[in-house]
């Protein structure tokens, strides 16, 4: 990929963000924002997925000791996103919490903050695999999948499905380039599905080569990756 392509304008007209970039999905027209969500203009619909809110104080439970920022920071930048688009809807795509306990140690000051934006829009809370169903305490529907026009929001990406959202991989991109290298997270699409990157403060990722990313797309693909507030087209296994 020539070093040019970092330069590239992918402006939208009514996108969420000046350095989207826009996604075809089974003929519906996202936008992958470069916070991580992806945005759907035609449904006012903002997903995004794998927050793993209090993984920090996950591993404190463990003895592991990492800094308590990470739900404050998510929160900031979920709060952002969401008074810039201004969704009629919201999904997150599992994984919300990084265990089944995060809901019960939220400080009261972020369980405030998290249940005044579920109260923007409606809010669905799809189940993942670290956690089944938030707390009704904090608002919104928890559904096992939901189905919204041409497109089915789930957690997993399944390599049968079309019309799919999902996250679960946390999918990450490295690129050798002649003068330098990058890496950063990615959204990966074939047209028949996305998968979106995690949207946590603390997650990892999973490279777009592995093959639990491979396997579920299907013929040539592309990754959105983002790097530096903006969203890059990079295409895949061609």
């Amino acid at each position: 990929m020539p070093d040019a392509l970092l330069g590239a304008d992918n402006r939208p007209t009514d996108g969420p963000h000046p350095k989207a970039a826009p996604v075809q999905v089974n003929g519906a027209s996202l936008w992958a924002d470069p916070t991580g969500a992806l945005w759907w203009p035609d449904q006012r619909l903002l997903a995004v997925a794998d927050l793993h809110l209090e993984k920090g104080s996950s591993y404190a439970v463990r003895g592991r000791m990492l800094p308590p920022y990470d739900t404050a920071a998510t929160l900031a930048r979920l709060g952002e996103t969401v008074a810039r688009t201004k969704p009629e809807c919201v999904i997150c795509l599992g994984d919300s919490f990084h265990d089944i306990g995060g809901p019960g140690r939220l400080p009261a000051a972020e369980a405030e903050r998290l249940r005044d934006l579920v109260g923007t829009a409606r809010w669905i809370w799809i189940a993942g695999n670290h956690d089944p169903a938030p707390p009704p305490a904090l608002g919104g529907e928890a559904l096992a999948d939901v189905t919204i026009g041409p497109l089915t929001f789930r957690h997993a990406p399944s390599p049968a499905a079309r019309g799919e959202v999902a996250g679960h991989l946390h999918p990450k991109l490295r690129l050798a380039l002649r003068t330098r290298h990058l890496a950063g997270r990615c959204f990966v699409s074939d047209g028949r599905r996305i998968v979106l990157p995690a949207f946590g403060a603390f997650t990892g990722g999973l490279d777009v080569g592995s093959q639990a990313v491979r396997r579920v797309l299907q013929g040539p693909a592309m990754a959105h990756l983002i790097l530096r507030n903006r969203v890059i087209p990079v295409p895949l296994f061609r």
